[in-house]
């Protein structure tokens, strides 16, 4: 019998590797998950002691913002302690916004110039640029803001339709290329800001919104008028809005500055890039504020009609065959939360309103003048095939055709069904 050589037995090499690797697996600890982003941290400073109209949008931001800021990324502090751009106190806070006012002291004044030059943030509306004065703080009106002292405004408060300049930027990416803002009374200025290198506008009123006002005194007739800016020296935004439309005498607000869910969106895309984040995915219903529309039922192919062209509160709105006159011609113009009203060609107050604000299946449908009321707002929901179904905010149900093509039959409401008969087809008119 041949003897055994004593010793250890040798282990092919591929089983060997195979070994190791499998000991180094074991051994690694599981990988952590990415740590998710933390919020950043947003303090909204504010006066809050004048003009109704002031402190109305004072009040709506100080719900508003922190109602958004869980889904979008940041923390929400409101203040009216202006001397936290004095103490330092600022410094804890990666945005700034100036709700209705500026810095007034000039310790508030440097210790703000301080926090910008040291890569702060900012947000300001409306107030946060009015002077009349703009030597007093030349820094500020001048080149920070571009804009110097204020020239006119607008009165009364009124939407207005916005060009998008320059949608690359990360607050205008997302938006259509014109678009109804909410009401707000404008301010124009004494410096061009298209003749300074620093500044970039984002957006300007559209001439499509001239004459803007209804005091003809105080009416823009024509003119270039910037509403968003950004200096590129800087991480700012000024928006041009944040007067609501008020009844001075009961002290009532007659408008809501968040009420237009396109300029929201500029709103939150805008704090995000201040906050270093992402902006948000841009809409995905595809219907332009600015376009008048035809709404053609799937179910019949008949088209959505102001009966006999009227104007009147209390007009039908009826199927009739499609013909391309104003009365068949809609506007879709956001209110909030994905809202819309739906307004008439033939008179833009005048919007599809369910009868008595009745919750009832089969309740008609009419033209009237739009009052905010959620009888008169609509969701629209597209549709696998690129149509659209609307449901009234304050019922739920769909609005919804005859079966048949039946000139003269009044839409009404009805539970959703996914039904032919509460599918309709959009085409924008010229």
């Amino acid at each position: 019998m041949r003897q055994m050589r004593s010793g250890t037995a040798r282990v092919p090499l591929w089983l060997a590797v195979l070994l190791a690797t499998l000991v180094s697996l074991v051994a690694q600890p599981p990988a952590k998950a990415a740590p998710a982003a933390e919020p950043f941290r947003v303090l909204a400073l504010y006066n809050g002691t004048w003009d109704a109209a002031h402190i109305s949008f004072v009040h709506e931001a100080n719900t508003w913002f922190p109602q958004q800021a869980a889904a979008n990324g940041f923390t929400y502090t409101a203040s009216n302690n202006w001397d936290l751009l004095a103490n330092g106190g600022v410094n804890g806070y990666q945005v700034v916004l100036f709700l209705d006012d500026l810095p007034q002291s000039a310790a508030q004044r440097a210790g703000f110039e301080q926090y910008m030059r040291n890569g702060g943030a900012w947000m300001g509306f409306h107030v946060s640029a009015f002077t009349t004065d703009a030597q007093s703080w030349p820094w500020y009106h001048n080149q920070f803001l571009g804009s110097g002292n204020f020239r006119s405004n607008t009165w009364g408060p009124t939407t207005a339709v916005l060009r998008v300049e320059d949608r690359t930027h990360p607050a205008t990416r997302n938006l259509p290329a014109t678009f109804t803002s909410s009401v707000s009374e404008w301010y124009s200025w004494s410096n061009d800001l298209r003749q300074n290198p620093d500044i970039k506008i984002l957006a300007s009123v559209d001439a499509g919104s001239f004459p803007l006002g209804t005091d003809p005194g105080q009416t823009w007739y024509s003119g270039y008028y910037p509403i968003l800016w950004t200096n590129t020296k800087y991480r700012m935004l000024y928006a041009n809005f944040g007067h609501n439309a008020m009844n001075y005498d009961t002290n009532t607000a007659l408008s809501s500055t968040f009420a237009s869910a396109t300029q929201n969106r500029f709103v939150l895309d805008g704090l995000k890039w201040l906050g270093g984040q992402s902006s948000s995915q841009p809409p995905s219903d595809g219907i332009s504020e600015t376009s008048w529309y035809t709404v053609r039922n799937k179910g019949n192919g008949s088209c959505v009609d102001a009966r006999a062209a009227g104007t009147a509160n209390g007009t039908v709105v009826q199927q009739y065959g499609c013909n391309s006159t104003t009365a068949q011609q809609f506007q879709f113009r956001a209110t909030d939360s994905g809202y819309l009203r739906i307004t008439n060609r033939g008179n833009a107050q005048q919007v599809i309103d369910v009868v008595d604000r009745s919750t009832a299946d089969n309740a008609p449908v009419q033209l009237w003048s739009y009052a905010g009321g959620t009888n008169q707002q609509w969701l629209p929901v597209r549709e696998a095939d690129g149509q659209y179904r609307f449901s009234a905010r304050h019922s739920g149900k769909c609005l919804t055709a005859s079966g048949a093509a039946t000139d003269g039959v009044q839409l009404t409401q009805r539970t959703c069904d996914g039904s032919a008969a509460q599918s309709f087809q959009l085409t924008a008119q010229p």
